[in-house]
C-alpha cells in the first residue's frame, strides 16, 4: 500500500513538473529570452524600414543564418549575421555608393544589417513582393530562382515553397516564414 501511495505521489509530481514545464517554455518571456530573442532590434527596424523590408523577416532570417552571432562564418565563407558573401557584400555596397566596404566589416552588425536589408529589398522588388521566391532567391541564388521559374513555368504568384529543387532551400523559406509569424507574435504588439 505504501509503494501504491508514492507511486500515485510520483505521478502527480511528474505530471505537475511536465505541465509547469510546458507553460514555461510557451511563456512569451521564455520565448522572447531563449528561443525568439531579438538582438539588434533598433537597428533591424531602423534599416528595414529604410529598405521598405518588414523587420520580423529580416529578424527571422537573421535567427536561421547566423543565431544573432556577428562573427558567424558559413563553410562557404558567407559571414556576419545575415550571412552574405563578400562578392555580393561588395556588390551591395557599390550599388549603395559605399566606396570603402571592406569584406571584414561584415562582422560589425550595423554594417551586415544595412547591407542584408538592402540586399533583401532588392529581391523582393526583384521579385514583385513574392517572399517565396524572395527568400529562395537569398538562399540559393537569384539565378537558380530564374532559372526553376524558367524550367518549370512558374509565374510570380509562385507560393508553393515545396516545389523548390534545393531540399535546404524548401526548409530555408519555411523555417524563415515560420520564423517571422512568430517575431511577429512576439513583439509585434
Amino acid at each position: 500500500m505504501r509503494s501504491t501511495a508514492w507511486m500515485k505521489i510520483l505521478v502527480v509530481g511528474l505530471t505537475l513538473a511536465v505541465a509547469g514545464s510546458y507553460f514555461v517554455y510557451n511563456s512569451d518571456w521564455f520565448q522572447k529570452k531563449y528561443v525568439y530573442p531579438f538582438p539588434y532590434q533598433d537597428m533591424v527596424f531602423r534599416y528595414a524600414l529604410k529598405n521598405e523590408v518588414d523587420p520580423f523577416l529580416v529578424a527571422s532570417i537573421i535567427r536561421t543564418e547566423s543565431k544573432f552571432i556577428p562573427q558567424a562564418r558559413s563553410r562557404k565563407g558567407a559571414m556576419g549575421l545575415m550571412q552574405l558573401m563578400p562578392d555580393t557584400a561588395a556588390w551591395i555596397a557599390q550599388r549603395m555608393d559605399e566606396p570603402n566596404f571592406d569584406p571584414k566589416q561584415l562582422q560589425d552588425p550595423e554594417v551586415n544589417i544595412r547591407l542584408g536589408t538592402w540586399y533583401l529589398s532588392s529581391l523582393i522588388k526583384e521579385f514583385q513582393g513574392n517572399e517565396v521566391l524572395s527568400l529562395a532567391a537569398y538562399n540559393g541564388g537569384r539565378g537558380n530562382v530564374r532559372q526553376w521559374m524558367r524550367q518549370n513555368g512558374w509565374e510570380m504568384s509562385f507560393q508553393d515553397a515545396r516545389q523548390l529543387p534545393f531540399p535546404e532551400t524548401r526548409e530555408y523559406v519555411r523555417k524563415v516564414l515560420r520564423d517571422r509569424a512568430r517575431y511577429r507574435s512576439l513583439y509585434g504588439r
